[in-house]
């Protein structure tokens, strides 16, 4: 005979379970980051990310000038220039690697900046949404001792 403290614990077990492998199963593959930030006057931003063969990379940056340096694996595209007003940059990864991005702001006006990038899941996510699992079937079985039998003399 189950009481209410063993089906509680079940229950709220049941749905760590269902949210962790959702997690999980979601950040399997490739994911697509899309971005939309601003800089401020005299400021700067990075972006770093791991990026398989043949993905999609694109970004573009808008605003009065800019300083852009771009590094991308096997030497395929190398930007470390400043810019005005507008520049797109749009290319297909030769082989996997380290994409790295720094844009800093050089004009007297916010710099705005929107891209997609496709990138691959940090295995370290992916062992945190394990643990996420392993959390709810802690959380059940805790909760079953509560239904064990006592013997006599407790």
């Amino acid at each position: 005979m189950l009481n209410k403290f063993t089906l509680a614990g079940i229950g709220i077990g049941a749905v760590i379970i269902a949210i962790g492998a959702y997690a999980l199963i979601s950040s399997i593959g490739l994911q697509t980051v899309n971005l939309d930030d601003k800089i401020d006057i005299t400021k700067s931003v990075s972006y770093q990310f791991f990026a398989p063969k043949n993905s999609q990379q694109s970004f573009k940056v808008t605003g009065e000038k800019f300083h852009v340096k771009l590094e991308t694996p096997a030497n395929a595209v190398q930007k470390d220039n400043d810019y005005k007003n507008e520049i797109s940059f749009d290319w297909i990864m030769p082989q996997d690697g380290t994409n790295k991005i720094k844009i800093t702001n050089a004009g007297q006006t916010e710099v705005h900046i929107t891209g997609m990038f496709q990138k691959n899941t940090d295995p370290l996510l992916f062992t945190y949404h394990l643990m996420v699992i392993t959390a709810g079937v802690v959380i059940i079985g805790f909760s079953a001792a509560f239904s064990v039998r006592k013997p006599k003399g407790f």
